[in-house]
């Protein structure tokens, strides 16, 4: 798998993980958690989230293993 793929999965991992999380939390502390504005906030971090990580990660990325570092960034 590329770098990119495994970033993208790893994000929506841990998005994933910061959604379903909260349930194992008191139930009156569900509605705080789990409000539709949050999860508004965590579905447009689902599409924004890999994204912002690509770009961060991005010299990680680009780099092949065995071949020397690439030092135009």
């Amino acid at each position: 798998m590329s770098k990119a793929v495994l970033t993208v999965t790893g994000t929506w991992l841990v998005l994933f993980l910061a959604i379903a999380l909260p349930a194992l939390l008191p139930e009156r502390w569900g509605y705080y958690l789990i409000s539709p504005a949050s999860v508004c906030l965590w579905m447009l971090s689902m599409v924004v989230g890999p994204v912002v990580v690509c770009w961060k990660l991005r010299s990680w990325i680009r780099t092949v293993p065995g071949c020397p570092e690439r030092l135009d960034d």
